[in-house]
């Protein structure tokens, strides 16, 4: 079975995993998890974006009650 190498690209250069230093190959595995994460907050971004739109909606809702009228407070001058 061939032994091979794993290629990473940047600006259009490839590389060899394995032939990097051990703080590059450091740094790559950084950039990948990073990638990871970034991709991980934006999904749950979308989520939560979603559940505040239902929210919102559902609240919209209560709202629209037919006969209520919206809550006037008045206040008293203080003289």
């Amino acid at each position: 079975m061939a032994n091979t190498k794993t290629p990473i690209s940047i600006d259009g250069v490839e590389y060899k995993f394995e032939d990097m230093t051990e703080e590059q190959q450091t740094l790559v595995n950084h950039v990948v998890d990073l990638d990871r994460k970034i991709a991980s907050t934006r999904f749950s971004l979308d989520q939560l974006n979603v559940g505040k739109d239902a929210f919102m909606v559902m609240l919209k809702k209560a709202l629209e009650v037919a006969d209520a009228e919206p809550i006037v407070i008045q206040s008293e001058a203080i003289q």
